[in-house]
């Protein structure tokens, strides 16, 4: 069964996301600010990170070095309200770091989206051939 490690600060998106990717076949685990996001990731290695751009107290370019500083291998699902260029910045940085950015879903999330993005995700890796 694939992890999803969710960081928002949203209570309501963390709910949503959680109902959506249930069903999908993932265990899910919520988390609302970078402490406990810290926690959890050192406990274990998610398959995907779902990560809001904007959180209080830190931001998403912020988590996306830590990220980076940890090898971190999980396929990110970048969950932003903010307009396109500042994510494609948020992507482009991402991936020069060395992340996995697999997608990329604007708030308000839209359910059909999301779980399309999921069930793609959720698939086992192929190695390239």
């Amino acid at each position: 069964m694939p992890t999803l490690l969710v960081i928002d600060d949203e209570p309501a998106i963390c709910a949503l996301i959680r109902r959506v990717a249930e069903p999908c076949g993932y265990r899910v685990t919520e988390v609302s600010d970078f402490e406990t996001f810290a926690s959890v990731l050192a406990k274990g290695r998610p398959d995907v990170i779902g990560l809001d751009l904007s959180m209080p107290g830190t931001d998403g370019v912020e988590l996306l070095r830590y990220l980076a500083a940890r090898n971190c291998t999980a396929q990110l699902l970048i969950v932003s309200g903010y307009a396109s260029p500042m994510v494609g910045a948020a992507v482009r940085l991402g991936e020069a770091m060395g992340l996995r950015i697999a997608a990329v879903l604007p708030k308000p999330i839209r359910i059909a989206e999301l779980r399309d993005i999921l069930l793609t995700l959720g698939q086992p890796q192929r190695p390239a051939a």
